[in-house]
């Protein structure tokens, strides 16, 4: 039977781990429906290799390893379209960064990454949770166990792309429809009564999807009245406090193999109205300094390679989508939705940051962003989720899911999916 004592006990075992962060080590067949299209990428630091293809051609390459505080880390994170003979690098590494978890009553707060960690408490996946897919292990030595970590699997994703073409001038009408697939890539993590996902998709078109999934049970301990908590159960007796789920991630960017890049902002505002709508203008700023931003509507950035440009000749770069989210204003480094800092070896965690290479600079990601200047940039992401416990999530708690995409933006001249019949189809002279 789990217990309060689960977090509380790895959070004092914690305090004995080293700052440092220790690989793991693994090995990763790819799955029976992957056939290899080039050699694994070469990984160090006792991490090992992905290097998957998936149904429409394109291939997705990374090391991962497990992290005794952050889990699963994915780095060398590398993107080959079928039409392109090159891979193109897009991040030099991916993990999480923290999971502040507050209760509404004021009177617990947990930081699941920091002061626990998610390769401390990763457990076994079993193979009805990994259909079709690879298990690997690796050893962790926070924890001094061997746990089948990790899960690689391909997923469909629905419509890839549908489109009637023709039908016009006499031209015969033809239609193209595609469906899509993700490369799936998850560890999980038990930390209390609540089980956490840590998963990565990566689309054939190119997508990268970060998402954490809460699941487990409701704690048994963490009750309280009106206000605060939601009744569960008989009556109005026992009410569930209601709490924060503040998932931060951090992404160190390699675009084209370069540690530099460019950061621009793009807002979009009514600036007029047309003949027959309002007049909408898009304007861009190079963000050049550190910058702790908040989400607007119509607000976007993109982090933009310094040395690769596509067929069309222009720059590649990669577009933060983001999801739903309610930023925990109680926090400084949770009240913001972005952050952008230039690279610091010694910054890892948005929060409770001890290596004390980084002491002068404060713990926390609200203190980095202080307007150095932006050469070598590391996104930060912050996905806020008010969970107000429901009956429905008694139990097992149905998994609520939590993240946000990077899309590649003209990285490519066309979609990789575009079917050879219709790549003249590029540009308004077609």
């Amino acid at each position: 039977m789990r217990t309060l004592s689960v977090r509380l006990a790895a959070t004092a075992a914690s305090a004995l781990l080293l700052p440092a962060f220790v690989p793991g080590a693994g090995a990763v067949a790819a799955p029976r429906t992957a056939p290899q299209a080039a050699p694994a990428p070469s990984c160090g630091n006792g991490a090992a290799a992905v290097d998957h293809r998936l149904p429409n051609g394109t291939t997705w390459s990374m090391c991962w390893r497990v992290s005794d505080i952050k889990g699963l880390v994915l780095e060398n994170i590398a993107y080959r379209p079928k039409t392109e003979a090159n891979a193109h690098k897009v991040l030099s590494s991916a993990a999480l960064a923290q999971v502040n978890v507050p209760y509404d009553s004021g009177t617990t707060e947990y930081n699941d990454v920091s002061d626990i960690g998610f390769g401390n408490t990763a457990i076994d996946i079993g193979p009805e949770e990994c259909p079709g897919g690879t298990i690997s292990s690796v050893y962790v030595p926070g924890s001094r166990r061997v746990v089948k970590a990790l899960c690689v699997m391909t997923r469909p994703r629905g419509y890839a792309y549908r489109s009637d073409t023709g039908g016009e001038d006499g031209e015969k009408q033809e239609k193209f429809t595609k469906q899509g697939d993700d490369l799936v890539v998850f560890s999980v993590s038990q930390l209390g009564w609540y089980e956490y996902v840590t998963q990565w998709n990566f689309s054939d078109d190119g997508t990268i999807t970060a998402k954490m999934g809460a699941t487990g049970d409701l704690s048994p301990g963490d009750y309280s009245g009106a206000g605060t908590g939601w009744p569960i159960g008989k009556g109005d007796r026992d009410r569930s406090t209601n709490h924060y789920h503040s998932v931060l991630w951090r992404l160190n960017f390699g675009l084209d193999g370069s540690s530099k890049a460019a950061v621009e902002q793009f807002d979009t505002k009514v600036t007029g109205r047309g003949s027959g709508s309002a007049v909408l203008t898009t304007t861009r700023k190079s963000v050049t300094r550190e910058l702790a931003a908040k989400s607007a509507p119509r607000r976007w950035w993109r982090v933009v390679s310094t040395t690769g440009k596509n067929a069309d000749g222009h720059r590649r770069s990669w577009q933060l989508v983001q999801e739903a989210s309610d930023p925990y204003e109680a926090h400084a480094y949770t009240s913001k939705d972005v952050y952008f800092t230039q690279y610091r070896g010694c910054e890892q965690l948005a929060s409770g940051n001890v290596d004390p290479a980084c002491a002068s600079r404060g713990k926390s990601v609200d203190k980095w962003a202080d307007g150095e200047r932006l050469t070598q940039p590391v996104m930060w992401v912050n996905v806020g989720f008010h969970h107000i416990p429901r009956d429905e999530d008694q139990t097992p708690m149905p998994i609520h899911w939590q993240g946000f995409q990077l899309v590649p933006r003209d990285v490519t001249a066309m979609s990789p999916l575009t079917p050879e019949e219709l790549t003249g189809h590029n540009g308004r002279g077609h």
